[in-house]
């Protein structure tokens, strides 16, 4: 155990990693919240596209989950400006939706994602165990 930080830390305890969550149901991010924090992950909510896309534009998170139904710019929009106006971004890019995509535009996002989950088939657990699985 370290006597700086009295946490025992395992591999799977993703330590110093932080999520931007760019989510506009309140209770949703307050479920990802509760969920990433306990486990370790440092998270910050934000609802607003344009407020998320400044944020994720400072290029300081490992992971940035995605809505795709956001205000004032959608997720898609989002996602092409982080890939066009950031060339070097670090963050791996999760799109969290619960919207039925057709087949070709889904798999249009995807190509520009780094992952796609449907919220309501996973948990906050399984969602921390996906974001584990994330190098």
């Amino acid at each position: 155990m370290n006597p700086d930080n009295p946490i025992p830390q395992t591999p799977q305890t993703p330590r110093n990693r932080r999520v931007l969550c760019i989510e506009d149901e309140h209770f949703i991010g307050e479920l990802y919240a509760r969920a990433l924090t306990k486990a370790g992950y440092d998270i910050n909510v934000i609802v607003d596209g344009v407020k998320g896309l400044e944020e994720a534009k400072t290029n300081q998170y490992d992971i940035i989950l995605l809505d795709l139904m956001i205000p004032n710019m959608t997720g898609i929009d989002l996602l092409k400006k982080l890939r066009t106006d950031v060339p070097n971004l670090k963050a791996k890019i999760i799109i969290t939706t619960n919207l039925e995509q057709k087949e070709e535009t889904r798999k249009g996002i995807e190509s520009q994602a780094d992952g796609y989950i449907i919220k309501a088939e996973i948990t906050p657990h399984q969602l921390v165990q996906i974001l584990d699985g994330i190098a």
